[in-house]
């Protein structure tokens, strides 16, 4: 059986999404995972096709960044595949772990997307470090925070924090955050 995982890491990523399933469905893929989540959290998705595969299967990705975030990540994905007798297809590559190179080119373009995204984040610190040397970078506003007044005032009003934070689109830790700094 084909299995397909499709992956965003924002949820305004919507049409990325899309595009992702329908490639997956024109290559034959018969069950699709598919999360709005980073890669850097729990992805509940991927370990559900994980645990979906059987032995014989094939787990088919539209792109490697899609299913991993880093050389580790990508090696402990394919032993777990691996283990279970599955094979990874990755329709940009048109890359197919079944065969020996495609092992190897797997690795080695795992590890060259791995060195891209660390040089990726090096230039991105360095360039934060500059704009905050020269007064430009002031970083994300608290949104809370903007709405201390309108916290307050719901509160006063006899509003649980539950209310609030659902009122105003904040976290609950917020709504006490601000609470607790306004007393």
């Amino acid at each position: 059986m084909r299995i397909g995982y499709a992956r965003t890491s924002t949820v305004e990523q919507i049409a990325g999404l899309e595009g992702q399933e329908r490639d997956l469905r024109a290559a034959g893929v018969q069950k699709i995972f598919a999360e709005r989540v980073s890669s850097a959290a729990t992805r509940g998705q991927l370990e559900a096709a994980l645990e979906f595969c059987r032995e014989g299967d094939v787990l088919t990705v539209t792109k490697l960044d899609r299913l991993a975030r880093s050389i580790d990540d990508l090696v402990a994905i394919t032993q777990r595949l691996k283990a279970k007798g599955v094979t990874l297809h990755i329709l940009g590559m048109n890359l197919d772990t079944s065969t020996s190179t495609g092992k190897l080119m797997l690795n080695l373009l795992g590890s060259i997307a791995q060195f891209e995204r660390e040089l990726m984040l090096e230039r991105q610190r360095e360039g934060i470090a500059r704009a905050k040397a020269e007064g430009k970078y002031k970083g994300r506003v608290p949104t809370a925070r903007r709405q201390a007044a309108e916290v307050t005032k719901l509160k006063t009003e006899g509003l649980k924090a539950e209310e609030i934070a659902s009122k105003l689109g904040i976290s609950r830790a917020s709504v006490f955050r601000v609470l607790r700094a306004s007393a």
